[in-house]
């Protein structure tokens, strides 16, 4: 695993990198389970032509399975009104975070989600 204080100079493996975790927002425009895809797919694309883009999409899928799951609970909480609320902070919390980690890795550091169940290793 890549060091989060890892710089990374090759602009190509940045911008694949980049697109790991902005992938996950095509769930955002009405993708079924896109959050999962999108990362998927860059990842399994280009993770044996550069060890960041391996790291960091491990990372992306990592911390949108784990967003995934916490969406399936809050939405199971929904019958109890606070899901609701739940639902829209994780939303939220995804967007944003998605939007740091794509900046972050776009200037070339690795980027670790908080939150994040780490299930791909």
């Amino acid at each position: 695993m890549i060091e989060a204080t890892m710089i990374e100079s090759n602009k190509n493996a940045r911008t694949w990198a980049t697109f790991c975790h902005i992938s996950a927002l095509f769930t955002f425009v009405g993708i079924p389970l896109g959050n999962i895809l999108g990362p998927l797919v860059v990842w399994l694309l280009k993770k044996n032509d550069y060890a960041f883009v391996d790291d960091q999409g491990k990372e992306a899928l990592n911390f949108q399975i784990s967003m995934t799951i916490y969406g399936i609970i809050a939405g199971v909480l929904a019958y109890l009104v606070v899901g609701i609320f739940l639902l829209a902070i994780i939303a939220i919390v995804d967007f944003v975070l998605v939007i740091m980690a794509a900046m972050k890795t776009n200037d070339g550091e690795g980027y670790r989600y908080p939150f994040t169940i780490r299930i791909i290793n």
